[in-house]
């Protein structure tokens, strides 16, 4: 088989953006904000499995943490998280637990 005859089981339009699908604690930008989420387009979990980013209670964020820590937009991540208070994932390299402890200590 060719290359241009193989096809893997992704269709090309796999991407659903969750402002549209509607999916709790995900927000459209507001306009002024001028492009604050093109950070978004650089992270690394973009091209990983979301899945690890969302553990189950008590699963490990080991995966999660590793790709982050080799992330150039890791400080944008984690700034937009403490900004907008995701209670939920991995963020610039922190769990939900490490993202309010840290805010509680720069209180």
């Amino acid at each position: 088989m060719s290359a241009s005859q193989y096809r893997s089981g992704v269709p090309d339009n796999w991407f659903v953006d969750p402002v549209n699908l509607g999916v709790p604690g995900v927000r459209a930008p507001h306009p002024d904000e001028d492009n604050a989420l093109a950070w978004q387009s650089d992270a690394l979990c973009a091209q990983t499995d979301p899945e690890a980013f969302f553990p189950e209670k008590g699963g490990s964020t080991r995966d999660a943490k590793r790709i982050c820590s080799s992330c150039d937009v890791r400080a944008e991540c984690l700034e937009y998280a403490l900004q907008n208070d995701e209670r939920f994932g991995i963020w610039g390299g922190l769990s939900e637990r490490e993202r309010r402890k840290l805010k509680r200590q720069a209180s």
